[in-house]
């Protein structure tokens, strides 16, 4: 399942609309889905993952927001079957790049195919027919640790 939070995207008033909107309903809501998976006995079979497209800029901009900002970005992963409790990798003092442990959007699809079963090497065939790997360069993160 996924779900879509645009309000998420704040360049604008980016404190102000996390404060009162988007962090309290997230907190909520993701507190509430693992408590539920645990109680159910599903969270070591469910890999809950929050993560956005980009990170956000170190600097705040003109209109009190945080623009697109590729080099770092932040994520959760709940549950299947990962050691909890820790943090892996941390951002220099500005919040620009990976300070330790940088982990890749590669790495993540690997481990997350990892917890679903799949083989990351599985292969499609592009346009062209060349065979392509689904996962190619990426290890999942209980490796990288």
């Amino acid at each position: 399942m996924t779900v879509d939070l645009r309000w998420w995207d704040t360049h604008v008033k980016g404190f102000e609309s996390l404060r009162l909107g988007f962090l309290p309903r997230f907190d909520r809501c993701y507190s509430a889905l693992i408590e539920d998976l645990h109680e159910r006995g599903l969270l070591e079979s469910t890999l809950v993952v929050a993560w956005g497209e980009f990170g956000r800029t170190p600097r705040i901009n003109g209109s009190a927001g945080r623009d697109h900002w590729a080099p770092l970005s932040t994520l959760v992963l709940s549950g299947g079957g990962l050691k909890m409790g820790q943090v892996v990798g941390e951002s220099n003092a500005k919040a620009e790049v990976p300070k330790t442990t940088p982990i890749t959007p590669q790495d993540l699809m690997a481990t997350i195919f990892h917890v679903l079963g799949i083989d990351p090497q599985i292969q499609f065939r592009d346009p062209s027919g060349r065979p392509v790997y689904m996962v190619e360069h990426g290890r999942p993160i209980a490796e990288l640790i």
